[in-house]
């Protein structure tokens, strides 16, 4: 049971020898290893000394210091029945905060004191269970008393769950931008823009900002079915947010009006409320799209400047940019497939094909790891180790012949992962335009284990992407 009263600091000394005792014996156990005593069996009661210290917290035993902790706008106060030293070992502002007082009353945001047992219990045992909204409270917390183990724990605890698409991006993206903290920023822009399709048919989608929305729509690396999905979640979200018409103007500019086929494009001068209200602003982008998909490329770029992110295609699902592959067991052998893609972006291309080979390895060897074969019969070969090798994805045209003359293919694996029944992108990998493969490609990957973050149900979830450029194009303009 919790103790009504503190007792003086000075009572607290026995404690304090008790942890100096601690820390001497273990500096001179450590001095005895290196000075090369033999190290006989190790006594480890580590997890004794916890339950010691959460029982402290719990019971209140030779408390010191009183927080009275209320929650902001209520006169809801929880009590908590503390220790001077433990509070401060943790954090410098409650050594300040305690140095010459018994009893504080701290005033927290309601989230904050709702999570502040929770905050103290870490400061006692150095661990906490986090649940998803509790994050930004505990993060907080741990930010206003320069608890600086537990800002990078929960900071990690948000990128990690964002990765496998369990976090509220969006909130936790503008929280990072509140606190200066780039790291979550960005991570939360990356899980953003890999999984917009997702994150546009959410609640979320309302939520976001004028400013977060400048971040996302200008980014090639956008994973969405097509660039119309992107029009319609950017006329959704204008009608909810009612932004100024200097702001809807500007992110219907950013739209990439070249990649969306001329049929739809009447289609959306025809019934977009988005382009009735605001279509003088973007009518030189249109004229722009229509004359691309007029003329062939070649002859469009003897007139115009095509070496501009307009011209060049987001990270599209849809069929004409690409092809999923799932390989159920990757760790088992060899795959391989093919597939095809739209030659250029370009309505004159429309009709014409590139299609593709994949070769899949799950433990591909460098040259300086493989086995030397023997020339004599019946010599046994060293087997490959699977840790000696690493997976590998090649992706080669099946032909360089003439379609495919003067362009250059920009390639993206994406690799899904599971969360709430939704298939979302958890990486990416991008290959160099004059390269066949990623030379990162699933790197850190165990595809030995069977709860690997890379897999889904023991497969692995692929999602290939071309995206052509006309570099020669590029080169040539008049």
């Amino acid at each position: 049971m919790l103790r009504r009263g503190c007792t003086k600091p000075g009572s607290w000394g026995s404690f304090w020898a008790v942890l100096t005792l601690v820390g001497l014996a273990t500096r001179a156990a450590q001095r005895a290893d290196v000075g090369g005593e033999a190290a006989g069996p190790s006594i480890n009661h580590s997890q004794m000394l916890l339950q010691r210290l959460q029982e402290l917290l719990r019971q209140g035993n030779a408390s010191d210091v009183v927080l009275r902790v209320q929650a902001a706008g209520t006169d809801e106060v929880r009590v908590f029945h503390a220790h001077r030293l433990l509070l401060g070992l943790h954090s410098e502002l409650f050594r300040e905060l305690l140095s010459n007082q018994s009893e504080v009353v701290l005033q927290e945001p309601r989230d904050c004191a709702a999570v502040f047992d929770k905050f103290i219990r870490y400061l006692y045992c150095g661990e906490l269970m986090v649940l998803l909204a509790q994050a930004i409270p505990l993060h907080r917390l741990a930010t206003k008393y320069r608890v600086a183990s537990l800002q990078r724990g929960v900071a990690d605890y948000m990128r990690a769950h964002l990765a496998g698409g369990a976090g509220p991006a969006v909130g936790w993206y503008q929280y990072a931008v509140s606190t200066g903290d780039e790291a979550l920023r960005q991570s939360c822009l990356q899980f953003l823009a890999w999984n917009l399709s997702a994150v546009a048919g959410s609640a979320e989608w309302g939520a976001v900002s004028p400013e977060l929305l400048a971040q996302l729509l200008p980014r090639s690396d956008l994973v969405l079915q097509d660039e119309l999905e992107l029009f319609h979640a950017l006329e959704a979200w204008l009608g909810r947010a009612r932004p100024p018409p200097e702001v809807a103007e500007r992110a219907l500019r950013a739209i990439r009006y070249p990649m969306i086929p001329p049929a739809q494009l009447f289609q959306l001068q025809a019934r977009s409320a988005a382009l009735a209200r605001h279509g003088q602003a973007v009518a030189d982008l249109l004229l722009q799209a229509y004359q691309f998909h007029a003329a062939s490329p070649l002859h469009y770029a003897k007139f115009f400047d095509v070496n501009g992110s307009a011209f060049l295609p987001r990270n599209y699902l849809a069929s004409a940019w690409g092809a999923p592959w799932v390989i159920n067991n990757p760790a088992r052998d060899d795959r391989s497939t093919s597939f095809q893609t739209q030659l250029g972006p370009s309505g004159h291309d429309a009709g014409r094909r590139v299609t593709w080979n994949v070769l899949f390895s799950p433990r591909w060897l460098p040259v300086s790891l493989r086995p030397v074969y023997a020339d004599a019969p019946g010599t046994a070969l060293p087997a490959a180790r699977p840790e000696d090798g690493r997976p590998r994805l090649v992706v080669t045209p099946a032909s360089s012949g003439g379609d495919a003359a003067g362009v250059s293919f920009q390639k993206t694996v994406l690799v899904g992962t599971r969360q709430h029944g939704r298939l979302l992108v958890r990486h990416a990998y991008s290959f160099h335009q004059s390269s066949e493969e990623a030379g990162d490609f699933l790197a850190h990957a165990d595809l030995q284990r069977r709860n690997s973050e890379y897999l889904v149900e023991n497969a692995l979830h692929l999602h290939l992407i071309v995206k052509p450029v006309y570099h020669t194009l590029i080169r040539t303009p008049k």
